[in-house]
């Protein structure tokens, strides 16, 4: 028998409780906190929690060797379209009346994909012998986050496991539809900005090169106008140090990633990317359909608010964002609203902050999330029309300023050379 420390939720009081109880692996000592009255959201090991301080060899490999065997099961990542089709099959299946088992079996035998087939395979398996499905989900990390499993665990514990995955499904459809809409507005912009550097580079390496030697011999050392020679300088310091340039815009770019993986970094820059011109409006805006879809989908499913918001933190993609939900937790923790906590983030709206305040006073706070994430939802859409109708005569004109001073630049002496000629 294993000593496991475990940090659950009283859904009586919402308040998180810890403790230690006694079992023989992680998932008997989840049913243990359960039996209890808790909802468990984590469950560790006491050696685990103990082995840096014991110093030894063999703790530490232990340790490693356990980490690696909760890992491994997961195996590949599944694209979300695929889960989102899995899920939404299941579902189905299981409102049809068949049983979890029997559904999955049958998932996995038409499952096209390798990775999830694999997967589906092993969630039966492990059903077969006895763990819930929520624990069998657990073991696969890489292809379902704690959003899922924890939706999928509230489910069990209330009996509805079929309208939690219609949820859920309904969920991912949702997101996957978001996200493929913020793609497309950001393909055009990164398709001609990669051709107007495209283009820059191939007249500075190769063309701008024949007009200086066309020009040298023309115009027989006249002094040549202060852009020609501008653009002439550019083309010389390009094709003369094209390593050193190449290897500073690699540096910067994987300075910015290292920078970007701190914990100031990334702040910094997350807070940058909600406020820049265009895309920050719509970044936003994406951020606050996420939190609200995620945090509503979540308590309408049973799991408690506390629980909730850890998820939603870890999900939020966006560290301002995250550092927001974290001060609307220890303000719930606490006994306190969230409308405070979320007012001081000045991420969202007044028109957000009122719609939860609304709902925490008339308890329809799941409802009124999930209004708030319609709203977003459509405004992400008018946000993505706007800025691809805007976005296109603003990247043409930046390319035609580019390859336009280039050609005026080269253009100008060849004035004065016509003019000699004549």
């Amino acid at each position: 028998m294993a000593k496991f420390k475990y940090v659950a939720v009283d859904p009586g009081t919402n308040k998180e409780t810890t403790g230690v109880v006694e079992a023989k692996d992680k998932s008997y000592a989840e049913r243990q906190v359960k039996d209890m009255g808790f909802y468990p959201t984590s469950v560790t090991k006491v050696a685990e929690a103990s082995k840096g301080g014991k110093g030894g060899k063999g703790g530490a490999k232990k340790g490693g060797a356990l980490s690696m065997e909760l890992k491994m099961p997961g195996g590949g990542k599944v694209k979300g379209k695929v889960l989102m089709l899995f899920t939404r099959q299941l579902a189905t299946l299981i409102d049809a009346g068949l049983p979890l088992l029997r559904g999955l079996n049958v998932l996995g035998k038409q499952e096209k994909n390798p990775t999830l087939k694999r997967v589906t395979f092993e969630l039966a398996e492990a059903v077969e012998s006895g763990s819930t499905f929520s624990e069998a989900l657990a073991q696969h990390p890489k292809v379902f986050n704690k959003l899922y499993v924890n939706m999928v665990r509230a489910g069990e514990i209330g009996g509805v496991m079929e309208v939690v995955l219609i949820r859920l499904a309904e969920f991912q459809e949702k997101a996957q539809k978001i996200r493929g809409k913020v793609k497309s507005a950001m393909v055009y912009p990164v398709v001609v900005l990669f051709m107007a550097v495209a283009i820059l580079a191939f007249l500075m390496i190769f063309i701008i090169p024949k007009f200086k030697e066309i020009f040298d011999d023309l115009l027989e050392g006249q002094e040549l106008p202060g852009l020609t020679k501008f653009v002439m300088a550019c083309s010389d310091a390009v094709r003369t140090n094209f390593p050193a340039v190449a290897a500073t815009v690699v540096a910067i770019v994987i300075a910015l990633k290292m920078f970007g993986k701190t914990a100031l970094g990334r702040k910094l820059i997350d807070q940058v990317v909600l406020y820049i011109p265009i895309f920050g409006s719509l970044l936003r805006k994406v951020a606050i359909s996420r939190f609200a879809r995620t945090l509503g989908t979540l308590i309408s499913s049973g799991v408690p608010i506390l629980q909730s918001l850890t998820i939603v933190r870890e999900t939020a993609g966006n560290q301002v964002v995250a550092d927001a939900i974290s001060n609307v937790h220890e303000s719930i923790k606490e006994g306190d609203s969230m409308v405070g906590p979320l007012e001081q983030s000045k991420v969202f709206p007044p028109m957000v902050v009122s719609m939860i305040d609304v709902g925490e006073e008339t308890g329809a706070l799941p409802e009124m999330l999930l209004k708030v994430a319609d709203v977003y939802d459509d405004e992400v859409d008018n946000a993505v029309e706007g800025m691809t109708s805007l976005l296109e005569p603003i990247m043409i004109i930046f390319l035609a300023l580019i390859v336009g001073s280039i050609v005026i630049a080269m253009f100008m002496p060849l004035v004065k050379i016509i003019e000699s000629l004549s």
